[in-house]
């Protein structure tokens, strides 16, 4: 059941692992809940034109973005038996091996999280305003493709 309240989504800088082990620890005294599936976007240090991705810096349309992230998160209950979920985008510089996305799906069964995260992460993908400027190791950019 969704609790139909908009949901901030957007985190200065890199989500930190503090962030999402409070999250998790949060859950604990949900006894309703019995699986739990975590997607973490970690941010590559790819070879662009034979330069070392070092960071990205993103940046959204945030109004929009926030707007979309809970279309999507209202949709996911509609279509998923989900108890709980979280979303969250960084915005700004996130270094390579920060965590920039975190969706977190809670349900009784483990066929509704594992599902519905996968959904959650493909749609985020491809309609959420979100761009990121990918800063190479000479200080110059390349601005990221989504798959």
């Amino acid at each position: 059941m969704s609790e139909k309240k908009k949901h901030r989504v957007f985190v200065d800088g890199a989500i930190s692992p503090q962030f999402i082990a409070d999250s998790i620890a949060k859950h604990s005294i949900k006894t309703n809940i019995g699986a739990h599936d975590i997607f973490l976007g970690q941010v590559r240090n790819d070879l662009i034109d034979g330069k070392t991705v070092r960071a990205i810096d993103y940046s959204a349309y945030e109004e929009m973005a926030e707007e979309k992230v809970n279309e999507i998160r209202e949709s996911a209950f509609d279509r998923f038996t989900l108890t709980c979920l979280h979303i969250y985008h960084s915005k700004g510089t996130v270094n390579a091996g920060e965590i920039s996305l975190f969706v977190f799906v809670s349900s009784k069964h483990r066929t509704d999280v594992f599902d519905a995260c996968l959904w959650i992460v493909d749609e985020i993908k491809t309609s959420v305003p979100i761009w990121g400027k990918e800063i190479l190791e000479d200080e110059t950019y390349s601005w990221k493709q989504n798959s």
